[in-house]
């Protein structure tokens, strides 16, 4: 897993506020929601590469969470 870099964020107060609650509807800590504004803005606005964009546990897009190569049926032969 890449490493994370640390640093330190100046915002309003009321700014940070809004965005922890919205961390709390969403089920993520504040620092995940503050990232995922973050990639969804680079994201959309074409600055970030779709697959640079996903945090390392996040699956990719169209892949289900539960499957994985172990489970998947083999291809079948064409009869």
């Amino acid at each position: 897993m890449p490493k994370r870099k640390a640093f330190l964020l100046r915002m309003d107060p009321r700014i940070l506020e809004a965005l922890q609650h919205w961390a709390d509807d969403e089920l993520r800590s504040l620092n995940g929601q503050i990232e995922y504004v973050l990639r969804d803005a680079l994201r959309r606005t074409g600055r970030v590469k779709e697959a640079a964009d996903r945090s390392p546990d996040e699956p990719a897009p169209g892949a289900s969470p539960t499957d994985s190569e172990e489970d998947a049926e083999p291809p079948k032969a064409n009869e």
